[in-house]
């Protein structure tokens, strides 16, 4: 195994074809919906969006902007849901 920068390089590169943009979302339809478990590298605004940015031209990881923020999105309603199981196992397990 590399350094971790070439590691990361070759995990981004690798991956790069598999991004879910909005001509994907297109071809699936307006039936379809976008989830995603969180945190999601999908604009400029964080650190490593900023990062990887600045190092490799890549504006987005694994989701266009476009997408994430967009109608189909239900990233946060996922999230929310997600938040309310988590509390439900922890109250059936004391």
């Amino acid at each position: 195994m590399g350094e971790p920068d070439e590691v990361w390089v070759e995990r981004i590169f690798d991956l790069s074809p598999y991004r879910v943009t909005q001509k994907l979302m297109d071809i699936a339809g307006p039936q379809c919906r976008f989830m995603h478990c969180l945190p999601a590298f999908h604009d400029l605004k964080t650190e490593t969006g900023l990062k990887t940015y600045e190092k490799f031209g890549i504006d987005c990881m694994e989701v266009e902007d476009a997408v994430f923020e967009g109608p189909q999105s239900i990233v946060f309603d996922e999230a929310e849901n997600r938040m309310h199981t988590i509390k439900a196992v922890m109250a059936a397990t004391l």
